[in-house]
């Protein structure tokens, strides 16, 4: 029997390895010579870098670059240096978790850290760029990462603006002719699961900035400056739109890549399954396994099982899902290519207990031997 698993990670216990790795225990009490092959999933989100990575043979990259307060940090990225690809993640460098709470203000936080490591790949001889944007600091529209890359922001005395938000407002000429000269020759394939604009209610600011740190009047302040922002943008770069789906993610970031590195945004788990190549290992299974911690009525928008799901439909194969917690309203998974999914708890407990890494390891591969033990004896 050959079976396929892409399961995401159940956040805050089993990483997607060691997901796939209880799975493929449980099966083979069952089916000993059973083809198990795991295959890393995730959806743009934690964990997308380390399931690529893993799965093209990538190796790891460190190199030292500036934080959101521009304290230097140890930023940590994949690279496959014979796609010259380079797979990283913006938290990375400019990540909300990299600073304290009470240090949390857009108005000086930047993505400059986010450039140079970009620039780190370049140098290592990357074209190719594969960047997922969620759990950023930032809302400074991208433009620390241009600086970062040559892009000039002058001010009014021609100097470079500040770091952060606030040197949105300082912006009265963009400078785009001493940029690295590299980036012509590079793609960048952003993983944005959000449609967010850049500017207005539904903007950047507005949605983001407060868990940020940003005060209601912040709010209003750069919500004001990216549209100044956007504008000189569309001034100088006519094919640049505020409004495309994505420009708001990541406090603007997601619009500095798509008018300033011609970037394509694209749905983080669409990304993961192209990269990591899990269309030629579905198509010769007989079972799909997927799943993640929890599975509920939202679990069909954008996340990593309903992505496999999918794909395995695609070549019309069985799909069984696993998962830590599972909601009333989640069998909507099954009109979206899941044929049936399991709780893996088995008895009551704390959430605590739930969630340790032996007990939900035991959990999920007990769970999965007793559903391979039900197929097998239905043959």
């Amino acid at each position: 029997m050959n079976i396929t698993v892409a399961i995401d990670s159940m956040k805050g216990s089993l990483s997607t390895f060691q997901s796939g790795d209880a799975i493929r225990e449980g099966i083979c009490r069952v089916i000993p010579d059973a083809k198990v092959t795991v295959c890393p999933i995730a959806d743009g989100g934690e964990g997308t870098v380390e399931a690529i990575v893993s799965a093209t043979c990538g190796e790891w990259v460190e190199t030292t670059v500036k934080n959101p307060l521009g304290i230097p940090v140890v930023a940590k990225y994949g690279m496959n240096s014979a796609t010259k690809t380079a797979i990283m993640e913006m938290a990375s460098a400019s990540g909300i978790t990299l600073i304290l709470e009470e240090e949390r203000n857009p108005l000086h936080t930047t993505t400059y850290g986010v450039g140079e490591m970009i620039y780190d790949a370049i140098q290592k001889g990357c074209r190719k760029f594969v960047i997922g944007i969620g759990g950023s600091a930032t809302n400074d529209g991208g433009i620390g990462m241009l600086q970062a890359l040559g892009f000039e922001f002058l001010n009014k005395n021609g100097e470079p603006v500040s770091f952060g938000a606030k040197g949105l407002c300082e912006i009265v000429t963009i400078r785009t002719e001493n940029a690295f000269k590299e980036l012509s020759e590079c793609e960048f394939c952003v993983a944005c699961d959000v449609t967010n604009p850049l500017c207005g209610e539904r903007g950047a600011s507005a949605v983001y900035g407060p868990q940020k740190g940003a005060t209601p009047e912040m709010v209003i302040q750069m919500d004001g400056w990216l549209k100044q922002y956007a504008k000189l943008t569309k001034a100088l770069l006519p094919s640049s739109n505020e409004n495309y789906p994505g420009a708001g993610a990541a406090g603007g970031l997601g619009f500095a890549f798509l008018s300033y590195l011609n970037a394509k945004l694209e749905s983080g788990v669409d990304m993961v399954i192209r990269e990591t190549g899990l269309a030629d290992k579905i198509k010769d299974a007989d079972y799909v396994i997927t799943g993640e911690g929890r599975l509920d009525g939202q679990s069909y928008q954008g996340k990593a099982p309903i992505g496999v799901a999918k794909l395995a439909k695609q070549f019309g194969k069985t799909v069984i899902a696993f998962s830590g917690c599972v909601t009333e309203d989640a069998k909507i998974c099954n009109k979206h290519g899941i044929d049936a999914f399991f709780p893996i708890v088995r008895t009551p407990c704390s959430l605590a207990d739930a969630m340790n890494v032996e007990n939900a390891y035991r959990n999920l591969a007990d769970t999965a031997e007793q559903v391979f033990r039900l197929i097998t004896a239905c043959k």
